[in-house]
C-alpha cells in the first residue's frame, strides 16, 4: 500500500461542517421522461399483472389480512392475486407528505413535495480505506461512519448499517447497532425492519431514545425489499407489518436488474416494478391506514457478461426518471437511489455512475436518495473517502439548489460602468463585500496551479478525502444525551442481548 498523506488537526473548519443543516428545495419542474399515455399504459400492465399473474407472499398474517380484504388467496402455495380496486382504495390512505422525527428536532425531516433528502449508504459487507484496504466491516468502522453522518450537514439521516459489524453475533446485530446510532448520532434513525422480533427491538429502542417527550409521529423506519420477482418473503413481511402497524416509515423497494429478475425491456422492468411496489403500499395501509409510506424504485440493468447489476448507465436513467413519476401518479413520495456505482475504488469510474445516479433521480424529484454517500463495489463495500467524496458532491447540490438573484444590486450596473473596458472587479467595493461568500468553496478540489500543488504534498482528490475523514473524526463530538436514556439504552441491550443469545432470527 501506498504512504498515507499525513494528517494533523485542521488549521480551520472544513467548509463541509460550515454548511447550515437543511433539507434543499428543488425548485425546478420535475423531468417527465414517459407521457401520459405512456404512465397509463404501465400502470394498466401494472394492475394484470396483480390480477392475473399475483405475488408471493410467503407470511401466514400477511395471507390473513390480503383474504379479509377481498384479495384471491392460495393458502396452500402462498399466493395472492390483487384486484385493481383494492389496490387503489388501498393505497389511498397512504400519506401524500408527512414529518419524520429526529431525537434532535432540529434535525427533524419533511418526507414529500419537492423536499430532497440525503441518506448515507447501508448494508454493506466491507468497509475500505487508503489506511486499511478492503475487509469485512467491524463495529469500530460502523461507529467511524456513524461519526462522520453525524458531522455532515448534508446527510439527513443517522445510522442505517453503513457497514455490517461481523465481529457482533448476528442474533444481536441490531441491538449494537441501533444503541451506537443513538449514542453517537441525534439524526433520524432507520434500522433493519428484518422480521417481528428485530422490528419490535428496534421500535422499543427508538421510543427509549426519545423519553417521555414521544413525538406524533414515525422515529423510525427501514427500506422493504421485495425478493423480485413477484415475492415477498417471511422476513420482509414481518419487518413491514411490524413497522406499518406501529406508524412507522416503509420504504417498499424491489431490485430489479432487468434482464434477470424482470424482463430485459425497461418497459416490462418498469410494470413489474410498479406492481411489486405497489402490493406492498397497500399492504402498509391494510395493516394501519395513514402509515407512512414511500414508492421505491431500484431498477437497474444486468450486465449482460459479468452478471453483476450495472449503475450508472442509460437504463439505471431512465428508471429513476419513469420511478418518481409513477410515484407522483399515486400520490406517494418517492424513495430512488443515490451515489451508485461499480467501482472498487473512489477513483473516475466511481465519481462518473455516481454523478449519473445521483442527477437523474434528483431531477425525477425524488424525496430520499439513500446510498447517497460512501457506496462502492455495487453495495459491498463501504468507503471512507468515497463517503467524503460523496458528501461533496451533496454539498454542490446545496448551493445549486440555492440558485441567484437578479436584482438592481446583483446586476451591478454601476460597477460595469465604473471599471470599463479592460479593467477589473478585483478591488471594486462590490467584489470586496461579497468575496469571501460569492461562491461555493470547495473542500476537496484544488484550484492551485501546479507548483503550489506539488509544494502540498502533490496529493490526488482520493488522498484529500482521506486527510478529511481522518480530520473529522479528531472533531467529533458525540451529541448530547440525557444520562437516564444512555442508561435505558444500555439495559434494554445488555437484557435483550442475553436472551437473544445464539437464536436464529433470520425468519423470525
Amino acid at each position: 500500500m501506498a504512504s498515507l498523506p499525513p494528517v494533523s488537526k485542521p488549521k480551520r473548519p472544513s467548509p463541509l461542517l460550515s454548511i447550515p443543516f437543511r433539507q434543499p428545495q428543488n425548485p425546478w419542474t420535475p423531468v417527465d421522461i414517459l407521457n401520459p399515455e405512456q404512465v397509463e399504459q404501465l400502470h394498466n400492465a401494472s394492475m394484470e399483472i396483480l390480477e392475473n399473474t399475483g405475488i408471493d407472499f410467503l407470511d401466514d398474517e400477511a395471507l390473513i389480512i390480503w383474504e379479509k380484504a377481498g384479495a384471491k388467496v392460495d393458502r396452500a402455495a402462498r399466493h395472492v392475486w390483487i384486484d385493481r380496486g383494492l389496490i387503489e382504495s388501498a393505497s389511498a390512505s397512504a400519506p401524500v407528505e408527512f414529518e419524520w422525527y429526529a431525537r434532535n428536532p432540529a434535525h427533524n425531516l419533511h418526507i414529500g413535495g419537492n423536499t430532497l433528502t440525503f441518506g448515507p449508504c447501508g448494508g454493506m459487507v466491507y468497509a475500505s480505506s487508503l489506511e486499511e484496504a478492503r475487509h469485512p466491516g467491524t463495529l469500530a468502522d460502523y461507529e467511524n461512519f456513524l461519526r462522520l453522518t453525524q458531522m455532515a450537514p448534508v446527510v439527513h439521516f443517522g445510522p442505517w448499517e453503513q457497514v455490517t459489524p461481523q465481529d457482533i453475533e448476528v442474533s444481536v446485530r441490531h441491538l449494537q447497532r441501533l444503541r451506537s446510532g443513538i449514542l453517537l448520532t441525534d439524526k433520524v434513525l432507520l434500522e433493519a425492519a428484518h422480521g417481528r422480533i428485530i422490528s419490535t427491538d428496534n421500535i422499543a429502542l427508538a421510543k427509549i431514545a426519545f423519553g417521555a417527550d414521544s413525538p406524533p409521529g414515525p422515529i423510525i423506519g427501514d427500506v422493504i425489499n421485495v425478493n423480485s420477482p413477484l415475492r415477498y418473503d417471511k422476513r420482509m413481511l414481518g419487518g413491514l407489518i411490524t413497522y406499518a402497524r406501529a406508524g412507522q416509515v416503509t420504504m417498499i423497494t424491489p431490485f430489479i436488474l432487468a434482464g434477470a429478475t424482470s424482463p430485459i425491456t425497461m418497459a416490462a422492468a418498469l410494470a413489474q416494478q410498479n406492481a411489486e411496489t405497489l402490493a406492498g403500499v397497500a399492504l402498509t395501509q391494510l395493516v394501519n391506514p395513514g402509515a407512512p409510506v414511500l414508492y421505491g424504485g431500484f431498477t437497474v440493468d444486468m450486465d449482460m457478461r459479468s452478471g453483476n447489476p450495472a449503475f450508472g448507465t442509460p437504463t439505471g436513467a431512465w428508471a429513476a426518471l419513469a420511478g418518481a413519476q409513477l410515484a407522483r401518479r399515486y400520490k406517494l413520495p418517492y424513495r430512488g437511489g443515490g451515489g451508485l456505482t461499480n467501482s472498487h475504488l473512489p477513483d473516475a469510474q466511481a465519481v462518473q455512475e455516481s454523478q449519473w445516479m445521483l442527477w437523474s433521480a434528483i431531477m425525477g424529484h425524488a424525496n430520499v436518495l439513500m446510498h447517497s454517500a460512501g457506496w462502492l463495489e455495487a453495495g459491498l463495500t463501504a468507503s471512507f473517502e468515497k463517503f467524503i467524496l460523496d458528501v461533496e458532491s451533496l454539498a454542490i447540490f446545496h448551493d445549486f439548489f440555492n440558485g441567484f438573484e437578479i436584482n438592481t444590486e446583483t446586476l451591478a450596473l454601476d460597477m460595469i460602468a465604473q471599471v470599463g473596458p479592460g479593467g477589473h472587479n478585483l478591488g471594486t467595493p462590490h467584489t470586496a463585500k461579497r468575496f469571501r461568500h460569492a461562491f461555493y468553496e470547495s473542500t476537496i478540489n484544488t484550484r492551485q496551479n501546479n507548483k503550489s500543488w506539488l509544494d502540498a504534498g502533490g496529493l490526488d482528490a482520493t488522498q484529500r478525502a482521506y486527510v478529511i475523514w481522518k480530520q473529522w473524526l479528531m472533531e467529533y463530538t458525540p451529541p448530547p444525551l440525557d444520562p437516564a436514556i444512555r442508561e435505558a439504552v444500555e439495559d434494554y441491550v445488555a437484557r435483550r442481548s442475553k436472551e437473544l443469545e445464539n437464536v436464529e432470527l433470520y425468519m423470525d
